[in-house]
């Protein structure tokens, strides 16, 4: 774990190499791929089962092996203890609501030249949501990703996951019935990237692929892009913790915790006013790394990644924030607005000393799927408009051309375009 002082001499050269620090795919992974994606996109079928086979062990030979009725999810979904069941609903519910505030309104209006104007949001026909099933399989996910695109109106909503061994998360199932999944199938990796992509015998393709995956995933949403739209390429997962020294240090600990059972890359990252309090949040994230069932991956993660910045006064935690440019950030704090407001470059900000990031993962709202590795400086979390797209519309009557076309010529001659300077000074009788 790397410990920082604001003050001392060699800070900012650390705190740089920290913000330029890339946690992410190599050359390798790139290069293994590209090979994967043209593979499945020759042979389709024939190199999904192939893939599958070596990567999940799982063969892929009648319909029962690639595809999960829609029985089976309602099934897994009633047979769910009540409780879970009941929580699954609740987080749904919530992620529903908050989605459908986000769907964007039409415009149609004429202006004071009197040229109609206006645009038409209209949902993609079909989207490819990835499902983790290896190292982590999450029914969260899946709702995060379902609803947004159910709420936009898109018809058909396709889920590949992987199943190893064959044997599929009763709760992942659960979800999709939930989330009215249409096509469940049994594959992964950067192979159910391209299927969803390219489309193969059996899968047809889709406009959008969204959702969380390893490095091969991620990379292979990265390369795919223009071929269908994605919604991120998602790096290992990080939290920046910004607290004083009132809070609980074994709260904070298991904030940071939060992230880092995620992957032995994940980051977690306290910035903090008092060094006494950093001494007892790093002996509260040992003690809890003792017990934790999850330690492997949490302790690797903050041993190799994990940081400590201690900062003379909270009022530079805004510039240290802005530069990291971190998926979640947690302001724990009694009066976090302030920082808040200062706060420019987040994928999500959790005010308060009672509210953990991992509450925003399930039952809060508003998406968990964010950006990572300082794409929060350019960009957002999921959310319905990643399954829409906008088409604007014009209309010109006779008037409006007569009031505004002649500067359409004028420009078009400029720019040396004489046929579309003629498509318009035809129709003004020139």
């Amino acid at each position: 774990m790397l410990r920082l002082k604001s003050s001392d001499p060699g800070f900012a050269e650390a705190f740089r190499r920290l913000v330029q620090d890339r946690r992410e795919s190599d050359d390798d992974v790139a290069r293994d791929v590209a090979l994967i994606l043209e593979d499945v996109r020759l042979r389709g079928d024939a190199a999904l089962a192939e893939l599958t086979a070596r990567f999940d062990g799982h063969t892929l030979a009648d319909e029962a092996d690639w595809r999960i009725p829609r029985e089976d999810c309602r099934r897994a979904f009633e047979e769910l203890q009540p409780g879970l069941r009941a929580a699954l609903e609740l987080a749904a519910q919530r992620i529903r609501a908050y989605h459908e505030a986000q769907k964007p309104a039409d415009r149609d209006e004429v202006d004071a030249a009197g040229v109609r104007l206006g645009a038409k949001w209209r949902p993609v026909d079909a989207a490819g949501l990835y499902i983790p099933g290896g190292r982590a399989a999450y029914p969260s996910s899946l709702l995060m990703n379902a609803i947004p695109a159910k709420v936009a109106g898109v018809e058909r909503l396709v889920v590949v996951t992987p199943t190893p061994r064959g044997e599929a998360n009763p709760l992942v199932l659960a979800a999709a019935w939930l989330a009215e999944v249409d096509e469940v199938w049994r594959i992964g990796g950067a192979q159910a990237v391209a299927a969803l992509a390219y489309g193969t015998g059996r899968i047809r393709p889709v406009d959008v692929v969204t959702g969380p995956g390893n490095a091969w995933v991620a990379e292979a949403k990265r390369q795919l892009y223009g071929v269908v739209g994605i919604d991120m390429v998602a790096g290992p997962s990080e939290i920046l913790v910004i607290a004083d020294g009132r809070n609980d240090p074994l709260w904070t600990a298991t904030d940071l915790l939060s992230q880092a059972e995620h992957d032995p890359v994940a980051q977690s990252i306290l910035i903090t006013d008092d060094a006494a309090f950093a001494d007892r949040v790093a002996a509260a994230v040992g003690a809890e790394l003792a017990t934790l069932p999850t330690a492997r991956t949490a302790a690797e993660s903050w041993q190799n990644h994990g940081v400590i910045i201690e900062v003379a006064d909270l009022a530079e935690a805004p510039a240290l924030a802005n530069a990291l440019a971190a998926e979640h950030v947690q302001l724990a704090l009694d009066d976090p607005e302030p920082l808040m407001q200062a706060i420019r470059h987040a994928g999500s900000v959790f005010l308060g000393r009672l509210t953990p990031e991992a509450v925003g993962d399930y039952v809060a709202g508003p998406n968990h799927v964010l950006p990572t590795g300082r794409r929060a400086r350019f960009s957002s979390g999921l959310s319905v408009l990643d399954f829409m797209k906008r088409t604007s519309f014009i209309q010109f009557d006779e008037a409006a051309l007569r009031a505004i076309g002649p500067a359409a010529v004028a420009l078009a001659e400029a720019e040396g375009l004489p046929a579309h300077a003629r498509s318009i000074a035809v129709r003004l009788g020139r």
